[in-house]
């Protein structure tokens, strides 16, 4: 099996159960993930997310479309003011205790995966960037965390 990156989409941020949320999309398609497909992740999105805890209600998510029946969602929120909480969901993946193949029917992950090498890379970024802009400036600027996104292309070869 040859590896290959996947291509990187960068949707605008939306807001979810009170937190701004910055998303990742995942795919080997240039048109993108199908909306039957993100319309369905963002809908279990609110049961991945934690309570508010005090620290600036942000997160990033990522929402990856394997090449078979399997999408993936992973959301990845701030909490404890520099630690990260992971809830994921999975759907058309047996593998992943999912009831079927529909790739819209999302259910949440059982396992402790935090996400594979497709995505990962926004882990890496998005760890800087609230380093950059929540915890090092005087004030935390969560407006700045937000515009600062990895930007598309693909999902690696970026050093």
């Amino acid at each position: 099996m040859s590896f290959a990156e996947k291509l990187l989409f960068v949707p605008p941020p939306i807001e979810v159960g009170g937190r701004r949320i910055k998303r990742y999309h995942v795919t080997r398609d240039p048109a993108g993930i199908e909306p039957a497909v993100e319309k369905a992740a963002y809908e279990i999105l609110p049961m991945l997310l934690p309570e508010p805890d005090g620290t600036p209600a942000a997160a990033f998510v990522v929402l990856h479309r394997g090449e078979d029946d399997g999408a993936y969602l992973n959301a990845y929120s701030w909490v404890w003011d520099n630690a990260v909480h992971f809830a994921g969901a999975a759907a058309g993946q047996p593998v992943l205790d999912c009831p079927d193949r529909d790739p819209t029917h999302f259910v949440r992950l059982s396992k402790p995966w935090i996400g594979c090498v497709y995505e990962l890379p926004p882990v890496v970024h998005e760890r800087d960037a609230w380093v950059r802009h929540v915890l090092t400036p005087e004030r935390p600027d969560l407006d700045a965390y937000l515009a600062d996104s990895l930007g598309e292309g693909t999902t690696g070869g970026r050093s």
